[in-house]
């Protein structure tokens, strides 16, 4: 079992920056591909952002690609996202996840989720 606890988000104006972390316990954390989806009210939930098990590779999702950034620090079992030109479409609850298999982008393969946290995007 993984657990994850996040923190940050919140309300911010159009082109303002904010980053989420994701704080990992339970098992070995650099054994786990980390990632960052999202869901906005009436969407699916969707690929923000991943990561692989030694941080040497990131991966986004077009519509963030360039204005996020998603690191790891396996010493302190962490991973952040930090997002910047944040856009109103942005808006969403952001959920860090955990996953044993690598290079997904699919919410059903990721069997460990954070608690979600808000962001709000105002024009």
């Amino acid at each position: 079992q993984v657990q994850l606890v996040q923190s940050g988000g919140g309300l911010v104006q159009a082109g303002d920056s904010l980053t989420l972390s994701c704080a990992a316990s339970g098992r070995t954390f650099s054994d786990y591909t980390m990632a960052w989806f999202r869901q906005a009210p009436g969407k699916e939930r969707e690929f923000v952002s991943r990561i692989t098990r030694s941080g040497g590779s990131t991966y986004y999702a077009n519509s963030v690609k360039g204005r996020f950034t998603i690191s790891r620090d396996n010493a302190k079992n962490t991973v952040s996202l930090q997002m910047n030109s944040l856009k109103p479409d942005d808006t969403a609850v952001y959920y860090c996840a955990a996953s044993g298999i690598p290079g997904s982008t699919t919410p059903g393969r990721y069997p460990y989720w954070g608690q979600g946290t808000q962001v709000t995007v105002s024009s």
